[in-house]
């Protein structure tokens, strides 16, 4: 952002106060009057649809790096695992079983917060991202704060109003609108990622980014799927590899994992070597 000493032309939000203050006529009450840039009904046009697509990748990323965000930790998960002391209200058994794994998430992030924070970095590398809800989410954003640290939370708007958890540092919650755009934020800086059991979404993220990786479009890094159990009931990974439509070797891009300090060890011990055989042209 220029100094204001540096600055050549008049600022944006100059103009806008500006053009607030003028004779009420029926020239400056129509829409064609309005300053582009600060005209919703314009900005929400069909035709604009670049232009936001632009901005929603744009503010989140100016906004991460003014505040010194230098690598993430990705949490994706269920919204609706309630955490343990919440677990009677869960709709079915096994949500309520899956309670365990609230726990895990917010073990894993208070550790991973607490190597961050130790560091030279100053706590800027390997904060713990979220999108933002209830559930698995509030459970890395809680973890992280337990730590003393900061944590992103990347909100999207749904029918149903989805409010932030109250453990995501107030500077780094986002919305967003398109879900794309929300995407490419979750791994953009991604050091790491770790799936917990989850539904439609979660199962949407962890194939969408083991797409990436497997296609070489993304570089290999930890991929942590949490609850081994869970993961290879709903999941039939060997056949696929069986069937041909995956590769034997893409069953190495990730490592099923039941607890935070069985996560931290296959970090630890993750050999982007062992799996670059994984990837295409290998």
């Amino acid at each position: 952002m220029k100094d204001e000493k540096t600055r050549r032309f008049r600022d944006a939000n100059q103009d806008i106060a500006t053009a607030r203050d003028i004779p009420d006529t029926p020239q400056t009450r129509a829409p064609a009057y309005r300053l582009a840039f600060a005209d919703p009904d314009f900005l929400c046009r069909e035709e604009l649809r670049p232009v936001r697509l632009q901005l929603e990748l744009l503010k989140p990323e100016m906004l991460m790096t003014e505040y010194g965000i230098k690598s993430t930790v990705v949490l994706f998960g269920g919204a609706r695992i309630p955490s343990p002391d919440k677990k009677d209200t869960a709709r079915t058994e096994t949500l309520a079983d899956l309670s365990r794994f609230y726990d895990e998430a917010r073990t894993f992030s208070r550790l991973i917060t607490e190597r961050s924070m130790a560091a030279s970095d100053g706590g800027m590398e390997n904060v713990i991202v979220t999108g933002g809800g209830p559930g698995v989410m509030e459970a890395g954003n809680r973890g992280a704060e337990d730590a003393g640290g900061v944590s992103i939370g990347l909100n999207i708007v749904l029918p149903h109003e989805q409010a932030p958890n109250e453990y995501v540092t107030p500077d780094l919650a986002f919305n967003f609108h398109y879900f794309a755009i929300r995407k490419m934020h979750f791994l953009m800086r991604a050091a790491a990622i770790a799936v917990f059991p989850g539904g439609f979404g979660t199962l949407d993220e962890m194939f969408e980014t083991l797409t990436l990786i497997q296609t070489g479009r993304m570089q290999p890094v930890p991929f942590l799927l949490f609850g081994s159990d869970f993961w290879k009931k709903i999941i039939n990974w060997d056949a696929l590899s069986d069937a041909g439509t995956i590769s034997e070797s893409d069953l190495e891009l990730f490592r099923f994992v039941d607890s935070a300090e069985e996560a931290l060890n296959a970090m630890e011990n993750w050999s982007v070597e062992d799996r670059r055989d994984a990837l295409p042209g290998r």
